[in-house]
């Protein structure tokens, strides 16, 4: 089953920038000029969990957002933790072992620890600051600020351009006050006539800044976690069978399509395929999440990585590599957390302003506090004008969406709903119709035989006889269930001659030199056969929701034969809990109006299209569409493929047909309605948790800067210091961080 159409996994959305950067550089010309990759190239590609047209071949930092890159292929990864993240964990204790004496040293007297310094009197102390300080900020935050300065280079600001700026400025300012203190006027002095220094506030700021991006960087570990549980999941060998019945355990990468492989009792189904003999049960939870494992025979299929029970399967690959379910699978949900909502354009829209805006407020608060401020007014200007810069620092503002999405499809892909792209999750939360087909969707698409009734002096066995012969060379579900049913009776079935399909009615040919029809009333009307009581009972079995259908023989009535298709047992439940999600159902089937009528009414739904052609279906998503309403399709069949691409949200039934799953934009792997009431669910939750990251991104960025930039002194006297700047901005951004990971635990 193909979930992903080619060239799908780029991904590549050009220059929405995320909320975290300032604007395009100059000269931009598409989604190529972050794009390194030669065609052809088959190695590990690197990319922005927040730029995904960033794509290159080796390891580093995104150059528009300076976020560290990853693997944009789960199978190309590998056990060992991201170095990103064990350099990052090794620069935070460094920093945090340097950093602890030296907020002791420069911070004790202000809470009665300050013997230190008495004992070592001023100059000695800002010189041991200074050396407890620069391995700080020039080891442990060198990543930061070589961002910070490529981010000016490149003209791309983000949030690493003011991280290196309000570090800069209060490590060189103190640098310069240690070792030239005599050129800094009398604004910059305290009342003892010495230069403050600043050594604490920059080596605070960064180990909270890399305690803020371990914090992210463990998060989005956690985000894959799904995607490597499944890969873990799949064999790491096969028993393959010889032409000669020689049998063999070789590497799974070795099995190509056409094996005969022997899966014993216990072991894992290595590929996708097919049973050719043997029975089993399989354990198929992972993939659809039901507990009770599924009976297997000859002629069913197998996906790999699921578990066989206490039988011996002998299979035919049919699927191997890349293109197996669980490998399709891990590509479609990585696709799907590289890509952009649309509710993302919002942020990006302030961050056009954002940067450059926070840059002029620190520059007005230095002028403002070097001209109106207290003595030393210098030193008070400094310590707003870089507060300023650090507490607006936007990571928030720029992982509230990206988070929630990564998060997001890691849990639908538990839950079996697999999401193409964040913007079919941002669409559906706002779906408000919903057409669903009837065959296979709604019901088992399986049509059984359920009765067959005799006119005049054919039994019912004569009947069925005629009608399975007729059917016998069709591949209509139809057809199937009558051969079928005429099987299970023990009947043979002969063959017949001069076939002929007359489209919407029926069939028609000779068996035994006799005619046989098979068909609807306009068929036997054609054909000049009264129908007469048993018109009657026609209509009362389709009132029941079977399909009955008229057999003629000779030219005279001789019975009907009736077909139903079950109805999934989840159906019922799951239609109730789509209402009460506040879906307004349609069914769209090509079976007739009374059928449909029925089951709507069994099933409670609350409109049916009946009689419809597969291009009917997509001209009632679009009569609908006009009249303003925002409709999801889910279907399974070839026949659904335009509706699935017209409707707002195409919904596929992981059972269907490849061509539907690629229309749509939401694939079910199990196919029954519940797994629409999880897709449901989960857009609701992800929009919330996407409107509630955001709300706390901007809210704390509007109070933050002008607090960071004095407004309150005038009043409580109050002035934050870096280091309080320093660690807000780390506490916003851990706020939306956790509250993205609530996602993994949200009840779909």
């Amino acid at each position: 089953m193909h979930l992903v159409p080619e060239g799908e996994a780029k991904a590549s959305t050009g220059h929405d920038h995320p909320s975290c950067c300032s604007h395009t550089p100059a000269g931009s010309s598409g989604d190529g000029e972050y794009d390194h990759v030669p065609a052809g190239y088959a190695g590990p590609v690197y990319t922005c969990p927040m730029h995904p047209e960033v794509r290159q071949t080796h390891a580093g930092a995104c150059p528009i957002c300076g976020m560290g890159l990853e693997l944009e292929s789960a199978h190309m990864a590998d056990d060992a933790p991201n170095p990103e993240l064990v350099d990052f964990t090794r620069r935070f204790w460094i920093g945090a072992v340097l950093t602890v004496p030296l907020l002791v040293l420069a911070m004790g007297p202000m809470i009665g620890l300050g013997v230190m310094r008495e004992s070592l009197g001023e100059r000695a102390a800002v010189w041991l600051e200074f050396i407890l300080g620069t391995p700080v900020v020039l080891w442990c935050g060198w990543p930061f600020l070589v961002r910070g300065w490529n981010s000016f280079r490149t003209r791309n600001l983000n949030m690493f351009s003011l991280i290196a700026m309000g570090v800069a400025a209060a490590y060189l300012f103190s640098v310069v006050a240690v070792l030239a203190p005599g050129i800094f006027p009398t604004g910059f002095r305290n009342a003892d006539g010495h230069v403050a220094v600043y050594f604490e506030a920059s080596a605070v700021i960064v180990v909270l800044v890399l305690l803020g991006q371990l914090m992210e960087l463990r998060a989005r570990e956690g985000t894959g976690k799904a995607i490597r549980a499944l890969l873990d999941l799949a064999a790491k060998s096969a028993t393959r069978i010889g032409k000669d019945g020689h049998e063999e355990d070789v590497p799974l990468e070795d099995i190509a399509a056409g094996d005969r492989l022997r899966v014993r009792p216990g072991e894992k189904i290595p590929v996708d395929g097919v049973v050719i003999d043997g029975r089993s049960s399989v354990d198929e939870s992972m993939i659809t999440g039901e507990p009770v494992p599924i009976e297997k025979t000859a002629g069913d299929n197998l996906t790999g990585a699921t578990i066989n029970g206490t039988g011996s399967l002998v299979m035919e690959a049919r699927r191997v590599g890349g293109d197996t379910m669980l490998a399709q699978i891990v590509d479609m949900v990585a696709a799907a957390q590289r890509s952009r909502a649309p509710i993302q354009r919002y942020a990006d829209k302030v961050a056009g302003w954002f940067v450059p805006a926070v840059i002029a407020v620190a520059i007005v608060a230095f002028v403002c506090w070097a001209i109106w401020g207290p003595s030393p007014s210098l030193a008070y200007a400094l310590i707003a004008a870089v507060s300023v810069l650090i507490i607006a620092c936007p990571c928030a503002l720029g992982l509230a969406t990206p988070m929630s999405i990564m998060t997001a499809t890691g849990r639908g892909a538990q839950a079996g709903v697999l999401i193409k792209n964040a913007e079919a999750l941002e669409r559906f939360e706002k779906i408000d119709t919903l057409i669903v087909d009837k065959t296979g969707t709604l019901t088992e698409g399986k049509p059984r035989l359920v009765a067959v009734i005799a006119t005049g002096s054919h039994s019912e066995n004569d009947v069925l006889q005629l009608a399975a012969a007729l059917e016998r060379g069709s591949e209509h579900p139809l057809a199937e269930a009558i051969v079928n049913g005429a099987a299970d009776r023990g009947l043979p079935v002969g063959d017949a001659s001069d076939f002929e399909a007359i489209t919407g009615k029926g069939v028609r040919g000779i068996v035994v030199g006799r005619a046989v029809a098979l068909g609807n009333k306009a068929l036997l009307a054609d054909m000049g056969i009264a129908i007469g009581d048993l018109a009657d009972t026609a209509n009362a079995r389709r009132d029941a929701g079977e399909t009955a259908m008229f057999v003629a023989l000779d030219g005279a009535l001789a019975g009907i034969v009736c077909v139903a298709d079950p109805v999934k047992e989840t159906t019922p439940d799951a239609l109730k809990e789509l209402h009460n999600l506040g879906l307004h159902i349609i069914m769209a089937t090509g079976d007739n109006e009374r059928t449909a009528r029925a089951i709507a009414a069994r099933l409670g739904i609350d409109d049916i299209r009946a009689d419809v052609l597969p291009e009917g279906k997509a001209r009632i998503i679009r009569e609908l569409q006009e009249r303003g309403a925002k409709v999801a399709m889910a279907g399974d069949g070839v026949n659904d493929a335009p509706a699935l691409a017209q409707a707002d949200v195409g919904i596929a039934m992981g059972t269907g047909a490849d061509v539907a799953i690629e229309s749509a934009a939401i694939t079910l792997v199990k196919g029954n309605l519940d797994g629409i009431v999880r897709a449901r669910r989960l857009a609701q939750a992800t929009m919330s948790n996407i409107r509630q990251n955001l709300f706390f991104a901007l809210v704390y960025n509007s109070a933050g800067v002008p607090i960071a930039a004095g407004a309150l002194y005038p009043l409580l006297g109050l002035l934050i210091s870096p280091m309080f700047a320093a660690f807000a901005m780390s506490a916003s951004s851990i706020s939306v961080v956790l509250n993205s990971l609530r996602l993994r635990t949200a009840r779909l």
